[in-house]
């Protein structure tokens, strides 16, 4: 799915990601973590296009990223990827299910009367079927991230990138996310996400540590079961605290 080769990415005369290699193969639900200021926001928008390496590889779909042009990879994301942000970044003069049909409508892969019903699939399974036609100011904080999952969603991507997804909800809206996050991977979606939140981590298949702009370790975890959070919760805990998190 994602090779990264000895990617690099400088700010100035700041190096920010070193030599960084990685591999995030089909299916799987990544977790990228690290101290403030280790370089994890960075390497997520790097590995997913948003921003351009200074140096080395970024293969995706037997693509080097890093050697598109803007144009070329602006479509790549838009057909390929899907973004949710921690703050969902809805256009404010546009419904709910507005903001959700537009990346559809852009891509234009299946004809608009194909992308309003699979619109319509989505919503009604992320839950958010009763508020599709409000305003964007007239739903909570948790409503909008589900309406960024279904944005995200529409054009059916082989990978979703969320960075800090739950970071601006509260517990319960939260695990919410998560649990349907948790879901789309379960329907073969390879996700990559960025989290500071322990409880996010441990729902992830594999958790990549980064210190100082290197990979300082990573830990394999199953695939989720609510049944086991608190034991994968516990792990994951004593493994950042060895790490120095």
């Amino acid at each position: 799915m994602l090779k990264i080769k000895k990617l690099k990415k400088n700010f100035g005369d700041a190096e920010i990601l070193k030599d960084i290699d990685l591999e995030i193969k089909e299916g799987e639900m990544v977790a990228i973590m690290g101290p403030s200021g280790s370089g994890k926001s960075t390497l997520l928008y790097n590995i997913s296009g948003m921003d351009k390496p200074t140096g080395g590889e970024v293969i995706f779909d037997n693509m080097d990223l890093s050697k598109l042009t803007d144009e070329e990879i602006s479509d790549i994301r838009l057909k390929k990827m899907g973004f949710i942000f921690q703050n969902s970044h809805l256009l404010k003069n546009l419904t709910i299910k507005d903001n959700i049909i537009l990346p559809g409508f852009k891509a234009g892969l299946i004809s608009r009367e194909d992308v309003l019903a699979y619109a319509d699939e989505i919503i009604e399974k992320v839950g958010i079927d009763g508020i599709k036609s409000n305003d964007i100011n007239k739903v909570s904080g948790g409503q909008l991230q589900r309406a960024a999952i279904c944005r995200a969603l529409i054009n059916k991507p082989r990978v979703i990138f969320g960075d800090e997804p739950t970071g601006a909800l509260n517990s319960s809206s939260g695990k919410e996310v998560m649990d349907i996050l948790n879901k789309i991977n379960d329907e073969g979606t390879t996700i990559v996400i960025s989290t500071h939140d322990i409880r996010v981590a441990a729902r992830t298949e594999r958790i990549v540590f980064l210190k100082d702009g290197r990979i300082l370790d990573e830990l394999n975890l199953e695939k989720y079961d609510e049944k086991e959070v608190q034991s994968r919760e516990k792990l994951v805990t004593t493994w950042l605290e060895k790490n120095g998190f």
